[in-house]
C-alpha cells in the first residue's frame, strides 16, 4: 500500500505519521511543505521585493507546486493524507485528488479560525478535533496522538512542580499573568518559556509582571521537539492554556498522559474525555482560583491501558487510514 502524507509540519509533529507507517510495512511519503525554503539569498531578496511591490508571495506559489512535483515523482497514491488543507490552493487540491484513490482531511485547527469549507469536496473524509465542527460539519472525530515513548513517573525524578511552554499569544500571556499570581502564594516552582519573534520580546515585558521574570523565560527560536521529554521529565504537571475558539486538545496532555505526568488547563471539554480523572487533571476555573496545593503532592493515577491505547499514534494511525 502506498500512503502519501501532505502537512506543513513546522513542529515535527507529523513526521512521527510517517514513521508509523513505514513501521507497519507501508510505503510511506511526506511532502512536508513548511521544510520548502528559499534556494539561496538572492531568492529570498526577489521574494521580499515581490511581496512589497507586486503583492506576490513568491514562496507561497513555488510551495503550492512543489506539493505538485513531488506527488508527479511518487506517483498514484492509495491513500493521501492533508493536514489543514484550508492552506492548499483550490488548483493543488484538484491534482491531489486526481493523485489517490482515498483523499482524506484533517483539520488541526477549528473551522473559525481556519475555514475550510471551499475544499472540503475534495475529500471522501474529513476528521477534525474540535467537538463544535464535528457537530456542525459532520467531520469524523478523532483527538490529536500520543507520540511520546511511555515512561512512568517513577522512573523520574522531577524539580519543579508546573512546566509551561508556549509561543507568543497576548491572550494566553494575560492567562499567564494572573495564574502566577495565584500560585505564587503556594510556593509552587514553575517555569514557562515564551517563544516569538524578537520584537515581541517587550510587549511580553508588558503583559507579565516585572515580578515574574525569574518564571519565564524568552526565546526567539522555537524549542525543538525533541528536548521536549527532558523538559517534562522535570516536573511534576504540565500547564496548557487555550487558544481562542478552540475546542480541541492539544498535543501537550498526550504528552503529559506518555511521561505520567499530570495536567492543568482551562479547556472545560476535557472533562468529557474517558482519561479524565481529576487526581490528575486540574480543569481551571475563570479566574483560576482552584488551585490547591495538593495537586502537586499527590501521586498520578495511571491510567487503564486500554484508554490509554486510543490516543496512541498506533491506534490513530489505524484508525485514519482504514488499517
Amino acid at each position: 500500500m502506498k500512503i502519501c502524507l501532505i502537512s506543513f509540519d513546522f513542529w515535527h509533529y507529523d513526521e512521527h505519521i510517517v514513521d508509523k507507517l513505514k513501521e507497519k510495512g507501508i510505503e510511506a511519503h511526506h511532502i512536508n511543505i513548511g521544510a520548502f525554503s528559499h534556494k539561496n539569498f538572492g531568492a529570498r531578496v526577489k521574494n521580499a521585493m515581490s511581496k512589497v511591490f507586486v503583492g506576490k508571495n513568491l514562496k507561497y506559489e513555488k510551495r503550492q507546486n512543489f506539493i505538485i512535483d513531488s506527488l508527479e515523482k511518487i506517483g498514484k497514491q492509495d491513500q493521501i493524507l492533508v493536514i489543514n488543507p484550508e492552506a492548499i490552493e483550490e488548483r493543488v487540491h484538484e491534482v491531489i485528488r486526481n493523485s489517490t484513490d482515498r483523499n482524506i482531511a484533517y483539520l488541526y485547527d477549528s473551522m473559525s479560525r481556519n475555514p475550510a469549507q471551499h475544499i472540503l469536496h475534495y475529500f471522501e473524509t474529513v476528521f477534525s478535533f474540535d467537538n463544535e465542527d464535528v457537530k456542525k460539519f459532520g467531520f469524523k472525530k478523532i483527538t490529536n496522538y500520543n507520540y511520546l515513548k511511555y515512561c512512568p513517573a517513577e522512573e523520574q525524578n522531577p524539580a519543579l512542580d508546573l512546566f509551561y511552554i508556549t509561543s507568543h499569544d497576548k491572550g494566553r500571556l494575560k492567562r499567564l499573568n494572573l495564574l502566577i499570581q495565584k500560585i505564587k502564594p503556594l510556593g509552587i516552582k514553575f517555569k514557562t518559556i515564551v517563544a516569538g519573534k524578537k520584537s515581541w520580546k517587550n510587549q511580553v515585558a508588558q503583559i507579565v509582571d516585572n515580578q515574574n521574570s525569574d518564571i519565564i523565560t524568552f526565546r526567539v527560536k522555537n524549542v525543538p521537539q525533541k528536548s521536549l521529554p527532558d523538559l517534562y521529565k522535570n516536573t511534576k504537571a504540565i500547564l496548557d492554556l487555550q487558544r481562542s475558539n478552540q475546542q480541541g486538545l492539544s498535543f501537550r496532555i498526550f504528552e503529559a498522559m506518555a511521561l505520567e505526568k499530570k495536567f492543568i488547563t482551562d479547556n472545560l471539554t476535557i472533562q468529557d474525555y474517558d482519561f479524565y480523572n481529576p487526581e490528575n487533571i486540574l480543569v481551571l476555573n475563570e479566574d483560576f482560583s482552584n488551585i490547591p496545593k495538593s495537586f502537586f503532592t499527590t501521586d498520578y493515577q495511571k491510567i487503564p491501558d486500554d484508554i490509554y491505547y486510543k490516543y496512541t499514534l498506533d491506534h490513530w494511525v489505524n484508525t485514519v487510514f482504514n488499517l
